[in-house]
């Protein structure tokens, strides 16, 4: 097995690889947009870059980002490629909370499975997936049907269900899926998986018609006795998947709050070129005034998720990073589409030109609205937090 070259030790290095590396990807998205292409060669891009082990830690052969630095990276990948950086956020959401875990006292089996997942990700360049969403409950825990039982041997776990929208459906080598005990339905006891894109019973959808962000190859999973060893059972717990979650929602809830500033960035940085472009537009004062209230907006949602991961970082699962990261999730799902009818006003035609990137970013900065924790869960979220509603009790949220 190849082992990928070490990653850079600082944050600006890093983000330097990370502008190197959307730089490349960004050619790909119009015609991954249009859906003249599958996507996947923004994915092997990125296995290449080594940033698939951006989160691992530097013992284990990654680069050991916490949350804040990684939106930073994330960022300035989204604004090259928006969807490339959501589907690279699917991994890094199940890879975030498991680097999360080290420096925890765990059972052997914890400290065994955590070690080849690292190993699979730094060493073998195995891409990583969540598979949650489920028809009729999104991604909330509670509402999960797929179920799981043990296998008569004990040793192996069977799944069966379907998950309505896996991103990186036939990209990723991994897929780390959401189930519950069979005949629990109901119960608040929900456990996580790992399921082998090859493994038998496994099979996906036709990837989903989007309206943007095409290039996260989305699709229908469907899982059918699927069996997998006691050894893929994540952290080798049963059941603490939703306290988990309750504790520490920040990648649940605000993984793609990076993905989706980056976007806006980008509707920002073209609407500048275009007004810059012209001299008469440059020196007019009402052009001006508009750029500047938008560098404005663009400037308060970029400190906001800034402050909002260093609170992860230095406190994470207290109760003031939970609401923080629900406020940055829902300020970026504000100002992005603010922007974007800003874009439209002041660029014209050259905003609904698909010949210009500035079109596909005012379509996909509409979308963060769609991903958890929704707008209406943010805010709740943070009310409930200012009124002093116990958020660490399960019932107290719609999980």
């Amino acid at each position: 097995m190849t082992t990928t070259a070490t990653l850079p030790a600082t944050l600006d290095d890093l983000l330097k690889l990370a502008e190197e590396t959307g730089r490349i990807l960004a050619p790909l998205a119009a015609d991954v947009d249009a859906q003249r292409d599958n996507g996947h060669e923004a994915y092997r891009i990125l296995r290449e870059s080594g940033l698939l082990g951006l989160l691992v830690p530097r013992e284990a052969g990654g680069a050991g980002l916490g949350f804040a630095d990684y939106s930073r990276v994330l960022a300035a990948l989204g604004a090259h490629n928006g969807a490339a950086a959501l589907g690279y956020n699917m991994h890094n959401v199940v890879i975030g909370a498991l680097s999360e875990s080290v420096g925890t006292q765990l059972p052997p089996s914890a400290e065994t499975f955590r070690a080849w997942m690292f190993d699979e990700v730094v060493n073998g360049r195995k891409l990583f997936a969540s598979a949650t969403s489920e028809a009729g409950t999104g991604a909330k825990l509670r509402g999960i049907r797929t179920s799981y039982r043990r296998s008569e041997d004990g040793q192996h776990y069977v799944l069966n269900g379907e998950k309505s929208f896996v991103s990186l459906a036939g990209a990723a080598d991994y897929y780390i899926v959401v189930a519950r005990a069979e005949g629990t339905e109901g119960s608040s006891e929900v456990s996580h998986f790992v399921v082998a894109a090859d493994d038998p019973g496994v099979s996906f959808g036709e990837v989903h018609n989007l309206s943007a962000l095409y290039g996260t190859s989305t699709a229908a999973m469907k899982l059918d006795e699927v069996t997998v060893p006691r050894s893929r059972l994540y952290l080798g717990v049963e059941g603490m998947s939703l306290f988990k979650l309750v504790r520490e929602p920040h990648w649940m809830a605000a993984g793609y709050t990076g993905a989706y500033l980056g976007i806006a960035e980008a509707v920002y940085r073209c609407t500048v070129d275009y007004v810059a472009a012209s001299p008469k537009r440059a020196d007019s004062p009402v052009m001006q005034r508009d750029l500047g209230r938008m560098s404005a907006r663009l400037r308060a949602a970029r400190a906001l998720v800034h402050e909002a991961g260093a609170h992860v970082d230095t406190q994470r699962g207290s109760l003031e990073a939970n609401a923080m990261v629900h406020a940055a999730k829902y300020i970026v799902g504000e100002v992005g589409p603010a922007l974007a009818q800003d874009a439209v006003r002041i660029c014209g035609s050259a905003a609904v030109s698909r010949a210009q990137p500035l079109e596909r970013y005012i379509r996909e900065v509409a979308f963060s609205a769609v991903m958890p924790a929704k707008p209406d869960e943010c805010l709740e979220y943070v009310g409930k937090a200012a009124l002093g509603v116990n958020l660490y009790n399960a019932q107290a949220f719609e999980w």
